[in-house]
């Protein structure tokens, strides 16, 4: 019958190398199908098919290979795909990166079990994102809008604070004006554990952790499982946003050590390298992962997505960080002399890019004159870039007194807009006034980018 072959137990491994094991002679199974292992010690652990040829399947093992071998090692094929039970009740838990309670809670009683995989959203279905959520950050509420459904990646580099403004998302982000209720979900793959331990603390010293579910995968996991990682997080948020209909932002860090853990079976299996030996499939793996953020027609529910990975050497056109941004609707890029200023958080506005903004400000959404003191800010910070260039070369005694004051407004704009303090929290009005002030410290008639009639309207209550 059917079902003896799907509860068949095998005993023909015939080699076990890395993170994967090959087993011969098997029948009826399936691509993505668990696997029960059994080690000759006795104990079990998971895994899931990798790959079927003729008899031949290919497993890879969530909690590593360690102590297997090809005489006594024992395999059960289920006939079942890798699920989550989910309920709404994993909100404010904690849970590894394969799913299970790690906080010293009960076990969730599960509403459903979902498969971690997905079912990917008809392009047809989805809706425009077009709602504002206020992250109280000044370069990105102002200048690189966050709204409800987007995907936007913060490209951060070794040793930049990007943890820190992750916790601060985590714990500021919410929907303005709405009365769904706003989740955030917190997937860490291959982090420390003097990180884990900074996020915790962070989330219960600031009683965020009752909004925030979170999935932790260590350094010292095995590789596999930050595979997992990030489809247990989407699957949960899933369920929340489109079931429970509510706001949920996806906090993914850090992608670079989820694409290394890719690279590292796709060499265990053989496979021949792309671009710096990661697989050739590695775009289709990210584009999987990121197009499970977006909203639904007919739907109050939605997800939103803030991936985090360093670039290795802050090299922007990496693998990762490149496709990363074909896939994504833009970036946000911290900058590495911005923070050695001592500038918190060190984001770059000139660099950074939200290709959804326009859909999520102005009238009616954040305030009118939005879209101008955010394009009057970027071209006025971007001269007074270009002029600290020319003052390295010919001094400031050759400048003109235009100069000067574009000078002093990029300094002011590092030190007042840019910079504010972790648990700072500030309102979309609070960043545009802000904004207003430093243009103040322009000519009247520098102010090309903005209506006049936000000039009248906002510019005497600035210079006050």
């Amino acid at each position: 019958m059917n079902t003896d072959i799907k509860t068949r137990e095998y005993t023909t491994v015939t080699e076990v190398t890395g993170p994967l094991m090959v087993v011969d002679g098997v029948e009826g199974v399936g691509y993505n199908e668990i696997v029960e292992i059994e080690t000759p010690n006795g104990e079990h652990r998971q895994g899931q098919v990798l790959e079927v040829k003729q008899d031949v399947a290919v497993i890879q093992v969530f909690e590593g290979t360690s102590d297997l071998n090809t005489k006594n090692t024992k395999t059960r094929f289920t006939g079942e795909t890798a699920k989550i039970g989910v309920s709404k009740e994993m909100m404010g838990r904690i849970f590894n990166g394969t799913g299970k309670p790690i906080d010293g809670g009960p076990e969730i009683i599960p509403e459903k079990e979902l498969d971690i995989n997905g079912a990917p959203m008809n392009p047809a279905s989805r809706e425009f994102p077009e709602e504002f959520i206020q992250t109280g950050i000044s370069t990105i509420d102002g200048m690189n809008t966050l709204v409800r459904g987007q995907k936007l990646p913060i490209f951060s580099g070794s040793g930049l604070p990007h943890n820190d403004l992750a916790a601060q998302i985590a714990r500021q982000a919410r929907v303005l004006g709405g009365e769904s209720e706003f989740a955030v979900i917190f997937a860490a793959m291959g982090i420390t554990h003097e990180e884990a331990n900074f996020f915790m603390r962070d989330f219960e010293r600031t009683g965020a952790l009752e909004k925030v579910t979170v999935f932790m995968n260590l350094a010292d996991d095995p590789a596999i499982e930050r595979i997992l990682t990030p489809k247990m997080a989407l699957t949960t948020a899933e369920y929340l946003a489109f079931e429970k209909d509510m706001q949920v932002l996806v906090i993914l860090t850090d992608i670079t050590n989820y694409c290394e853990a890719l690279r590292e079976i796709s060499a265990a299996r053989d496979e021949v390298p792309g671009r710096r030996g990661y697989p050739g499939y590695m775009y289709t793996d990210l584009a999987g992962m990121y197009e499970r953020a977006g909203r639904i027609q007919g739907k109050e529910g939605s997800i939103t997505q803030m991936p985090i990975l360093v670039m290795p050497q802050d090299d922007i056109t990496h693998p990762i960080p490149d496709l990363t941004g074909y896939i994504t609707e833009g970036q946000i890029v911290l900058n590495r002399n911005l923070h050695r200023k001592g500038i918190y958080p060190p984001v770059d506005p000139l660099p950074s890019l939200s290709r959804l903004m326009g859909g999520g400000i102005g009238e009616g959404k954040t305030r009118p004159d939005h879209s101008g003191v955010s394009d009057q800010l970027y071209s006025a910070y971007a001269e007074g870039r270009e002029l600290r260039d020319l003052v390295a070369v010919v001094g400031e005694e050759a400048l003109t007194e235009r100069d000067r004051k574009f000078l002093e407004f990029a300094d002011n704009f590092e030190n007042q807009f840019i910079t504010q303090a972790k648990d700072e929290d500030r309102s979309i009005e609070e960043t545009l006034d802000l904004g207003w002030k430093l243009l103040s410290i322009l000519p009247k008639n520098e102010l090309k980018r903005v209506k006049d009639e936000f000039i009248d309207q906002y510019l005497p209550k600035a210079e006050e």
